[in-house]
């Protein structure tokens, strides 16, 4: 089985409060989190949209020019987009030593058709997705998958961090932490979008 591309990113929060995210193939995006816990993005390349948490490990990219798209978090700051199309990983979350350490045990390898996100959900199925993602933030649980980008570290929404690529746009679910509170809008380099 051949595995996805990886393509790694990491996050810069700047003073306004926005995040600048670098994607390792040269890709920029500007992102922000609003008050509903969506995330808006633009990039480099004139594309821009919003990222969504649904349910517990799927993250939904849309595009301003209405295609979506559809992502996992598998854990550790690892989000494969589609059918396995790539992943995307948050070298944010493992910085130095441990980043180098978690590299050496393969974690980007192995990865299998039963974590691939869903091609297409209907808007009944999202709508269920979204409620059981409200109900782990107000029951106080991580909410979070495994512990990749929606970890379960305890973050009110699994840390999701860049929501969904199609390949035209990036984002990853996070690792975990994203706290958010009942304001939802802390930011730390695992917010999806």
């Amino acid at each position: 089985m051949t595995q996805p591309p990886e393509i790694t990113y990491s996050d810069e929060l700047l003073a306004d409060g926005t995040v600048h995210r670098r994607y390792s193939d040269g890709r920029n995006e500007w992102r922000s989190r609003s008050s509903d816990g969506r995330i808006h993005w633009r990039d480099d390349r004139g594309d821009s949209g919003t990222d969504e948490r649904l349910g517990r490990d799927l993250v939904k990219r849309s595009h301003a020019d209405g295609r979506a798209g559809y992502g996992r978090d598998i854990g550790y700051g690892r989000t494969v987009w589609g059918q396995g199309q790539y992943v995307l990983v948050n070298r944010s979350s493992f910085p130095g030593r441990l980043g180098v350490v978690l590299g050496a045990l393969g974690l980007g390898a192995g990865i299998a058709a039963v974590q691939y996100a869903p091609e297409l959900l209907s808007s009944d199925e999202e709508e269920e997705l979204r409620r059981e993602a409200e109900r782990a933030r107000s029951s106080g649980g991580d909410g979070g998958g495994g512990d990749g980008s929606g970890s379960s570290d305890g973050g009110d929404d699994g840390g999701f961090d860049d929501g969904f690529d199609d390949h035209g746009g990036f984002g990853t679910a996070g690792d975990g932490g994203d706290d958010h509170g009942a304001h939802g809008d802390a930011w730390d380099g695992d917010d999806f979008g």
